[in-house]
């Protein structure tokens, strides 16, 4: 149950059902279902379905294709947290003998690794799993189609690859290991490999009449790590929470926000879609807001996963057909309806629990050359820099505790901030990755590179 604050506004909920009802009539879905969540648990469920009677509840299982993907991911990442591997590494060095192994880790994740978006024929997601037995029945004669690392090309071999990888690595199975690492932790406990009553039955819907054929429910095997797995609204919500905020359980929130860090190079189709990947994660930007999640499909199903971070807002929607409602759309509208209709309420403003007087000098306007920035000192210890006009260079950085700082993000990131102090102790300037921040522009007494021309500043002559 959810307290009064927690609950949706009536005229919000009416607005996600419309849509998910126009979504299963429009797509001619067999059924559809969908929850929001809001600051980390779910709010609202609801449901659409073609039989008459109760419909599908939030503990009611559907395949969810490659939002599988996403599990396997936080499973290499829990391998690198714990040092057992760097997603440096070239596949090689902990499974040889692929034909892929100067891919790096990182690369599979992101789908850069230059793999095939396929096994060899015959299609893998209507046939059994035993014609793919080992991963070279997966990976085929010639695995790179790219050159490495150059290009993102969504792979489902590479995430068989990944699934292989945390197997040889754990000495135990891909479904052991994510029961016991993923899956209890976090209390999915509908969240299985196999279905598990009650389950949807998967559909195909003709395209051209009202009439529906079921489609074949096969055990994909080798390939189960890029698309196995069977879920609920229930459990996806749960998970849609622990990727906002990570579980120390499982994977720490830092990790989590690495993995919603774009990894892979655009195509140029995706730049002109605001589309991009992380790590085992999609990234896109719609109405005007950042999603990440993943979708899926397997014959006979469709799901999505979408995650506004900074609205704390996320939408799962689960159909039973092979093609039909667009999923993606779907769940983004979810998200936007509630984030408009019921804006995140911001925590309340507090101060520094202590100002240390060498940080708060730091504070205030600086010029870089003729671009004016502010600099601020956050509650949470961190410094933010930020143009104070106008779109420009902006991050925030974090103390390394030696009095040097350095960038979280964007232009930035990585680059070292070091105040550079007069011989009276005072602040004459800051260098940041060579940058040289004055309190005025081009002040003649900071070692400004090039010089400062002696005669100062002038009008026209």
């Amino acid at each position: 149950m959810t307290t009064p604050q927690e609950e949706l506004l009536p005229t919000t909920r009416r607005a996600l059902l419309h849509r998910i009802a126009v979504a299963q009539a429009e797509g001619r879905a067999p059924s559809l279902v969908a929850s929001v969540v809001r600051g980390g648990r779910a709010v609202w469920h609801g449901t659409r379905t073609s039989v008459d009677g109760h419909g599908p509840d939030e503990t009611v299982q559907y395949r969810i294709g490659s939002i599988t993907k996403t599990f396997t991911a936080v499973l290499v990442m829990r391998l690198r947290d714990e040092g057992l591997l760097d997603l440096g590494d070239p596949l090689e060095k902990h499974l040889p003998g692929t034909g892929a192994g100067e891919a790096t880790i990182a690369e599979l994740l992101a789908h850069t690794a230059g793999l095939a978006a396929e096994s060899p024929a015959p299609w893998w997601e209507r046939t059994p799993g035993t014609l793919r037995p080992e991963l070279s029945d997966v990976l085929g004669e010639h695995p790179l189609l790219h050159p490495v690392g150059r290009r993102h090309h969504y792979s489902n071999p590479g995430y068989t690859v990944l699934g292989a990888l945390v197997e040889e690595v754990r000495g135990a199975s891909w479904e052991e290991v994510l029961r016991d690492e993923i899956l209890d932790p976090l209390g999915l406990h509908r969240t299985s490999t196999q279905p598990q009553a009650p389950h949807a039955g998967g559909w195909a819907v003709h395209p051209w009449a009202d009439a529906m054929l079921p489609e074949p429910l096969e055990d994909l095997g080798r390939m189960a790590p890029a698309g196995q797995l069977w879920s609920t609204t229930g459990d996806l919500a749960r998970f849609a929470a622990f990727l906002v905020a990570g579980d120390d359980q499982v994977l720490s929130a830092e990790s989590v926000r690495e993995m919603r860090t774009p990894a892979a190079p655009a195509e140029a189709a995706d730049v002109l879609d605001g589309a991009t990947y992380g790590l085992g994660l999609q990234i896109q930007r719609r109405d005007g807001r950042l999603l990440v999640g993943h979708s899926g499909s397997l014959p006979g199903f469709l799901a999505n996963l979408s995650i506004s971070v900074d609205d704390d807002v996320a939408a799962v929607v689960l159909a039973n057909c092979t093609s039909g409602p667009l999923l993606g759309a779907v769940g983004a509208d979810l998200v936007r309806i509630v984030a408009e209709a019921e804006p995140r309420i911001p925590e309340p403003w507090r101060p520094l629990r202590e100002v240390d007087p060498a940080v708060l000098e730091l504070a205030g306007q600086w010029y870089w050359g003729t671009n004016a920035f502010g600099l601020r000192v956050t509650a949470d210890g961190l410094l933010a820099l930020g143009p104070l006009t106008g779109a420009g260079r902006r991050t925030r950085l974090r103390s390394n505790g030696d009095g040097t700082w350095t960038g979280l993000e964007g232009y930035f990131a990585g680059e070292l901030l070091r105040p550079v102090r007069r011989p009276d102790g005072t602040v004459g300037h800051l260098d940041l990755g060579s940058f040289v921040f004055t309190r005025q522009p081009y002040d003649p007494a900071s070692a400004i590179p090039g010089g400062v021309d002696p005669e100062g500043w002038r009008g026209i002559r």
